[in-house]
Parts: C-alpha cells; sequence; structure tokens
C-alpha cells in the first residue's frame, strides 16, 4: 500500500467578524460562544487531536487574542483553584504545550482562500487540514476524513447533500466515480445558482489539503464577492492531483447561524447525561 505523508498540521481560520450573530460578536469573537460549557472553537481543537494533528495553527485577526489566550495557562484560575482543592480537570483540554499552538494573522477580510494562505510559511510543505470551527461536527469528521486520506492520498474535502435552494450558499461538487462514501472531484464551483449547479453535494468546514493550493493562492486572483476563494484554487488541483469529496458520519451543526447555534446547544446536552433528564422535564412541561 502506498504510504502517502501524514497530516500533522491543521489551519483554523478565525479571524472572521462573525456577523451573522451579532450582537454576540460585537466584542467576543465567535469561535469563543460556548456550546453548553465549552467553546467552539474547543469542539474544533478536541477534533483535530483526536484526528492525530500536532500542530494547530490559527489564522486570527484584531480583536482575537482571546482565542489564544484560552489555550494557555490560567495561573492565577488555577493556583486559586488547587488552593482551594478544587479538582481542575475540566481545564485539561484547554491547555496546549509548547509549540502545538502557533497563530498568525490575516491582516484584511479578503476571503476563506486569503486565511488559509496566511498560514503557508507554517504549513511548509506538507499537506494539512483546514478546520472552520462555525461548522460543529460531532463524530469524529476530520478522523474519518484522515483515514481515507491513508487510503487514497491527494486532496479531500468534506461534503453533505444539501436542499436545492442551498446550492448558492456553498461550494459544489461536480461529480464523477463513487465508492462507498468517497466521491470523486471532477469539478467544483463556487456558490452556483440551483438552476445551474452540477450537483447538491456541498463542500462543509473540513478539508484536507496538498501543499501546492499555496502557490495557487499566491496569485491572490478573486472570486465569488470579490474574494480569494479557496474553492477556485482547488478547483485548480483537479486533474493534476487525486481529489475526493467525503460524506462522514458525523452530525454537522452550522453554528455561524443562530438557530443552528440554538440547536447544536440543545442536541449537545441532550447526550449529557447531566443534563438530558432536566431538559427533557423542562421540554414535558411546555
Amino acid at each position: 500500500m502506498t504510504r502517502f505523508r501524514p497530516v500533522r498540521k491543521a489551519v483554523f481560520p478565525v479571524a472572521g467578524l462573525g456577523t451573522r450573530l451579532l450582537p454576540a460578536t460585537k466584542t467576543m469573537p465567535k469561535e469563543m460562544l460556548t456550546v453548553v460549557d465549552r467553546p467552539l472553537i474547543q469542539y474544533a481543537v478536541d477534533e483535530a487531536r483526536e484526528a492525530g494533528i500536532e500542530q494547530l495553527i490559527f489564522v486570527t485577526g484584531r480583536g482575537k487574542s482571546s482565542l489564544v489566550d484560552y489555550f494557555d495557562l490560567g495561573f492565577e484560575l488555577e493556583a486559586t483553584m488547587e488552593k482551594a482543592g478544587k479538582s481542575r480537570a475540566a481545564l485539561d483540554s484547554s491547555r496546549t504545550t509548547p509549540g502545538e499552538l502557533i497563530s498568525v494573522r490575516q491582516q484584511q477580510p479578503l476571503g476563506l482562500g486569503h486565511a488559509v494562505w496566511c498560514a503557508r510559511h507554517i504549513v511548509g510543505d506538507e499537506p494539512f487540514a483546514v478546520i472552520l470551527p462555525d461548522d460543529l461536527m460531532v463524530g469524529g469528521a476530520l478522523r474519518q476524513m484522515v483515514e481515507a486520506y491513508n487510503q487514497v492520498g491527494g486532496n479531500i474535502v468534506c461534503a453533505e447533500e444539501v436542499a436545492p435552494e442551498k446550492t448558492a450558499s456553498y461550494g459544489i461538487v461536480t461529480p464523477g466515480e463513487t465508492r462507498g462514501n468517497l466521491t470523486e472531484v471532477k469539478g467544483l464551483v463556487e456558490k452556483p445558482a440551483p438552476e445551474v449547479a452540477p450537483s447538491r453535494l456541498a463542500i462543509i468546514g473540513r478539508y484536507i489539503l496538498q501543499p501546492e493550493v499555496m502557490d495557487i493562492l499566491d496569485a491572490k486572483e478573486t472570486g465569488a464577492g470579490g474574494e480569494i476563494q479557496l474553492t477556485d484554487a482547488m478547483a485548480k488541483l483537479i486533474g493534476k492531483q487525486p481529489f475526493h469529496a467525503l460524506t462522514v458520519d458525523a452530525v454537522r451543526h452550522d453554528c455561524g447561524d443562530k438557530a443552528g447555534f440554538v440547536l447544536a446547544n440543545l442536541a449537545i446536552a441532550m447526550d449529557r447525561e447531566d443534563l438530558a433528564p432536566r431538559i427533557r422535564e423542562y421540554m414535558a412541561g411546555r
């Protein structure tokens, strides 16, 4: 079996303004909004670690320093908890080891492709993952993608079927041969209208990409919305490298949307033994 270069690094584009969740995101990064008792960025980092990611690359913007601070040692808090005899186990996953987390700034909001490009010097010549934290995935989505990558190599996007009227909100796959939950990608179209969309297979917030995509992004070509689109850059790799879309066995919550954020809180709370009974009791009384 061919051995492909391992995916050790993950890029987290977290410089966005979160305008769909205003006013909550006026002074707080949307990735720091909590679903039950953990911020969105924690769920994303946990997913990356589960998939074997060794280096976390945050592409931040102004006002986003709390994302990096969150994963730092909270000395005063931990010292106070220790003195009071309280367990600090709840903080374990919010710590990083030296060198595990690196951050870089995106000075201008020029699109997802530009945000990924900002991490080019840290990614280097290795394949890498991209995780959008406001797509909260429950069920090990990136782990499944890494497993598929170890079989087929190349580039892999996470995908799901969307309603026809939703195609204009996503990058859409032109599908080729399908084997199980892997679909060969013949083309990619950014946000097509329903009447011209090549399929309903939409790219959602997880990617495994080869470093050559950075060379394409370096041209800074703009696409839909006048932004530097990651989808456009990925499309230029098709035919040059293996390219697949993977439909994962995981549940997606669009937490960049107000209704999706509320539903994510409810769904995850209902999976918690310490919370579900009280929620069921409340709902039964409505």
